[in-house]
């Protein structure tokens, strides 16, 4: 009869370097080691991070990477990240535009982070931000904004998102 260990060398159970030596249990880490690669919520490398905004809670989440073409009616979504390019109409909390992304279409949305290219009907309830790099245009509605020196936003604006509707509504009714 074969043992494996005349085949394969003698093989050691204690080996930490080994990815497979904690097999089944937890993975460890040498003591001291950190990871390097974290990123504040809102900052970005090179895209859109899959960290959701400060305060904002993760949920359902679609990210349209690069090269991807997406086209129709987007539901259900808590946050949208577009790296590619969306043809849509959206109804989320937040979307997130990387440099190279664009959405051409209908979007109500809680939080807007714009640093591709934004063009149609944008409702925005809470606020938008428009980086540096980003660029809207069309029918924009927003309950607050903040824009990047050289970040560009033109087409029919007006100050108001959903607390805004929702008090004149009810100053409406009461009159």
């Amino acid at each position: 009869m074969l043992r494996s260990e005349s085949l394969f060398g003698k093989r050691e159970t204690n080996s930490t370097n080994s990815p497979f030596s904690n097999a089944g249990s937890a993975v460890a880490q040498p003591s001291g080691s950190t990871v390097s690669n974290v990123q504040k919520p809102g900052q970005y490398p090179s895209s859109v991070s899959n960290t959701a905004p400060a305060g904002e809670e993760t949920g359902s989440k679609l990210t349209v990477g690069p090269n991807i073409k997406v086209k129709g009616e987007i539901e259900d979504c808590d946050t949208l990240v577009v790296e590619g390019r969306v043809q849509a109409t959206i109804n989320c909390r937040v979307v997130q535009i990387a440099e190279r992304g664009a959405f051409k279409g209908s979007a109500e949305i809680d939080l807007a982070e714009i640093r591709g290219e934004f063009d149609g009907d944008l409702t925005v309830r809470q606020k938008l931000v428009i980086y540096a790099s980003g660029k809207v245009t069309g029918k924009i509605r927003y309950g607050k904004l903040v824009i990047e020196e050289g970040g560009q936003l033109s087409g029919d604006l007006q100050v108001g998102g959903q607390e805004q509707k929702e008090l004149l509504q009810a100053a409406v009714k009461t009159a």
